[in-house]
């Protein structure tokens, strides 16, 4: 298991990606449409969503054999992303989230 991301949410996406491009020199745009976008800053993937997409939250990359025991053994759904990912979200305590995700093979 390796840290993925930190994701939060924004009111805009956009906005929000440029303001940390202009911020964080040498941060580069990997995805962004209007719900949903994804920068490196400095080797550090920050997401940016929409309440209605996603939660606030901490990401953890598992194989998909892990994904598949993980929540198999808390009898949670997988969700698969627009990007190829899968991905469940489980409530931390003083209710923060956590998603953990795979990629596809290759990613």
């Amino acid at each position: 298991m390796d840290f993925d991301h930190v994701a939060q949410q924004v009111p805009d996406i956009g906005a929000a990606i440029a303001w940390w491009r202009e911020t964080v020199p040498g941060s580069t745009v990997l995805y962004e449409d209007a719900t949903w976008g994804l920068i490196d800053a400095g080797g550090v993937k920050l997401a940016f969503v929409t309440a209605d997409q996603h939660p606030d939250h901490l990401a953890w990359k598992v194989t998909d054999a892990e994904l598949e025991a993980m929540a198999a053994a808390r009898g949670l759904e997988i969700h698969p992303h627009r990007d190829g990912t899968r991905s469940f979200y489980v409530e931390a305590p003083g209710g923060r989230f956590v998603e953990i995700i795979s990629y596809p093979e290759g990613a």
